[in-house]
């Protein structure tokens, strides 16, 4: 299967129990860490930009002050992608 095929519910199911952090959100997964303070955040984020310029896939990034939530969709292909798993997978590495 592509990376970039859209993956089926039953995939997707499959898929969440490899990283169970993360949860469910329409089209989209999401996570949500709270750090000690802004820059521990910010480092954070830094990290997680630089996988996802190694991946080529990007995700919706909202930070508010020490509490960082990533959001992983394939939005050229309106939904989840084996791409936005393998980043979660990596992510969850960090």
């Amino acid at each position: 299967m592509p990376r970039r095929a859209l993956l089926s519910e039953p995939e997707i199911a499959t898929r969440l129990h490899a990283v169970p952090a993360w949860t469910r959100q329409g089209a989209a997964i999401e996570r949500t860490w709270t750090f000690k303070d802004f820059p521990e955040a910010l480092a954070f984020i830094n990290r997680v930009g630089e996988l996802a310029e190694k991946a080529d896939h990007h995700p919706d990034i909202e930070n508010s002050w020490n509490r960082v939530t990533l959001l992983l969709t394939t939005h050229d292909r309106g939904g989840l992608t084996a791409l936005d798993f393998e980043l979660a997978h990596a992510i969850d590495g960090l």
